[in-house]
């Protein structure tokens, strides 16, 4: 007499029941864990921080367009009462060249030259030093874990004193040597804000990579070490390519908080055109007693569009990155 035998109670064959069974459970999870997001409550509070985060943003683009002395008289939630539009606020930012208002465009630059790099390099290294963490074992591993993590509860503050002290002794002879190789680019000018941006951005990326790059199956980069890869073949064409969404996702932090940095590149800018960011500028167009903040609304407006450029360019992988991890069990 035959009996029937149930799929699951199947003797497993080279692994296969248990990838297929992993499979289903980490779908099964996937979608509880979307369910959970897409509720109606989720999709009723997403909605109403949605608004409040927009209210402030849709003044500023309403000011932007108002006249002086509507904007020192009346607020913008006034437009239908108090109507008035004018383009002078974008005419003086961008195309004005009076000492008092000088154009956007050289500190755009300089922004662009301070943001990129001072993503990328943390990046690059955060990256690596993750991948040390999670997957390589050497002595004192788990406490040079936990000291590069407490270096978050350093306030920025403190470091930036003894910063300056040590670029001005030790980095203005490498300085001088690449204002003679280099000469189209001020490079020299930017090194000082790339290096401290890496440095504080350090510890928090390191810590958000690990986390991702610690929950890569430990098969797959065991079956990697048994074919004879080494970690630079484990990390360039596994872990590399699986870490996309995570390091997306601190791409974004990191490019937005340096993008609307003022104390770090102040400090080590010098406040002087040449390197100095847009926020500088920014903070500089509202005059010296603040008499003339319409024309900060235009310029902080102007500031918002490679922000957001960024932004949705890498949304997806932004998305995918901060649910890594809400599928383990």
């Amino acid at each position: 007499m035959s009996s029937s035998v149930a799929p699951a109670d199947l003797p497993v064959e080279n692994g296969e029941g248990e990838l297929e069974l992993a499979a289903r459970e980490a779908g099964t999870k996937t979608h509880r864990v979307k369910k959970r997001l897409t509720s109606r409550g989720a999709t009723v509070a997403a909605l109403v921080i949605a608004v409040l985060w927009t209210i402030p943003t849709f003044g500023i683009f309403i000011s932007s367009f108002r006249p002086a002395e509507l904007i020192l008289s009346t607020g913008w939630w006034t437009i239908f009462q108090n109507p008035g539009f004018t383009l002078d606020n974008y005419r003086d930012v961008l195309l004005s060249p009076s000492q008092s208002s000088p154009q956007l465009g050289a500190y755009f630059v300089n922004s662009l030259f301070i943001a990129i790099p001072s993503t990328i390099f943390p990046l690059a290294i955060a990256s690596l030093a993750a991948y040390a963490f999670a997957w390589m074992r050497f002595r004192f591993v788990n406490a040079l874990f936990i000291f590069v993590f407490a270096l978050q509860i350093v306030p920025l503050q403190m470091a930036l004193v003894p910063l300056l002290q040590i670029f001005s002794q030790w980095l203005k002879p490498g300085q001088q040597w690449l204002h003679s190789v280099v000469d189209i680019i001020p490079v020299q000018n930017y090194l000082p804000i790339w290096i401290a941006h890496t440095i504080f951005a350090l510890p928090l990326a390191i810590f958000l990579l690990h986390n991702f790059i610690s929950e890569i199956p430990n098969d797959v980069i065991e079956a990697a070490r048994v074919d004879g890869a080494t970690h630079g073949q484990i990390f360039f064409r596994i872990v590399l390519p699986l870490a996309v969404p995570a390091i997306a996702s601190v791409a974004i932090f990191q490019f937005l908080w340096v993008w609307n940095d003022l104390l770090v590149a102040l400090i080590f800018s010098g406040g002087t055109q040449d390197a100095a960011p847009l926020t500088q500028r920014l903070a500089e167009m509202v005059g010296s007693r603040g008499q003339e903040w319409q024309r900060l609304t235009a310029g902080a407006f102007v500031s918002l569009l490679v922000p957001l450029i960024v932004f949705f360019s890498l949304q997806r992988y932004f998305v995918r990155g901060l649910l890594a991890g809400s599928t383990k069990g």
